[in-house]
């Protein structure tokens, strides 16, 4: 008697201790709190965001698919640039299964770690190139500040970020949806800005529609979540992309949207943008960065391409530029 008794406490206590373990698991994953909170971003104003991809870091001496002076020079300039918080937008490595590739993206951006910008990444096709699980690792192992998670969201003062994972499984009954629905649900009250990080593209012009079937099935069923959500997020939302390797932006159902891709990868020409492309230049090659600075409640933001990528010294020119005001301070 006495040993069933003791038999069912030791089972009493190893279950309460258990349930003690997930209260605190649920807690710190919680699908209703940022994953990553960042507080030193109050503290810096104008907050300056940089945001770019599509970088391909690689052996300097491969130059077939990627450009390694400009994405050299593209690097450092970010640095000069001063961000708080930097935006990759995917394929950063060239071929993300490859350990030398990222020993490259170590080396040509050590001025961003020397600068202590925090960088929010989002994972592309070419972080899982060859081979998906030594990609991903390699991916989570080279991005330390968004402690291993594939998707994520992280508060910086004014800005959440939501960084989304095109690799795993986008359906709607998807952990990730569902967790993507919970966060927009739970916004904190203190975001004027909300952006949301994935490497495809939500919105694209007519040629890539036509041409390369973007956006995908996939990608629009997450940018349909979105549209279903809109209606109760209070900040301003802007999504921002990648893999065309050019620059666009659209605007939808209020929804900035910004296509960064023009990191290094090899240039894409785009001879049929359409009407909802908010950016008309014809120009070509668009290697390219956007800087986004924050203030009492705006944002205002410059495209910066690079004038001329065979010059001898090479310059940006400032072309697209927009203003966006959070709903909260109108």
């Amino acid at each position: 008697m006495l040993r069933t008794i003791y038999s069912r406490a030791i089972i009493l206590f190893v279950l309460s201790q258990l349930g003690c373990v997930l209260l605190h698991a649920q807690s710190v994953n919680s699908p209703t709190h940022p994953t990553l909170t960042f507080p030193n971003c109050d503290t810096a104003y104008p907050l300056r965001i940089v945001a770019y991809g599509d970088q391909r870091y690689a052996d300097p001496s491969i130059t077939k698919g990627t450009n390694p002076r400009v994405r050299k020079w593209l690097s450092a300039r970010v640095a000069e640039e001063k961000p708080q918080l930097l935006f990759l937008t995917g394929d950063t490595p060239f071929i993300g299964s490859q350990a030398a590739d990222w020993q490259d993206f170590q080396n040509e951006t050590a001025p961003w770690r020397a600068a202590k910008i925090l960088i929010l990444p989002t994972i592309g096709n070419h972080e899982i190139r060859d081979n998906p699980e030594k990609g991903i690792s390699n991916y989570l192992n080279n991005f330390p500040e968004i402690e291993r998670h594939r998707f994520y969201s992280a508060l910086c003062g004014p800005v959440e970020v939501i960084s989304l994972d095109m690799t795993s499984y986008l359906g709607k009954a998807s952990d990730q949806s569902r967790w993507f629905i919970s966060q927009l649900d739970h916004i904190p009250a203190q975001v004027q800005f909300l952006f949301i990080l994935f490497h495809m593209p939500w919105m694209a012009d007519k040629q890539s529609q036509m041409v390369a079937n973007l956006p995908t099935h996939g990608t629009l069923l997450l940018r349909d979540l979105l549209d279903e959500h809109i209606a109760k997020v209070k900040p301003k939302v802007i999504v921002v992309n990648g893999h065309i390797h050019n620059y666009e932006r659209f605007e939808r159902r209020g929804v900035e949207y910004i296509v960064t891709g023009g990191g290094g990868a090899e240039p894409y020409p785009i001879f049929l943008r359409g009407d909802e492309d908010l950016y008309k230049e014809s120009g070509f090659p668009v290697y390219n960065y956007v800087t986004m600075d924050i203030q009492n409640g705006k944002l205002t933001a410059t495209l910066w391409k690079v004038k001329d990528p065979d010059a001898d010294s090479l310059t940006v020119e400032a072309k697209d530029h927009f203003t966006l005001t959070a709903p909260t301070t109108k």
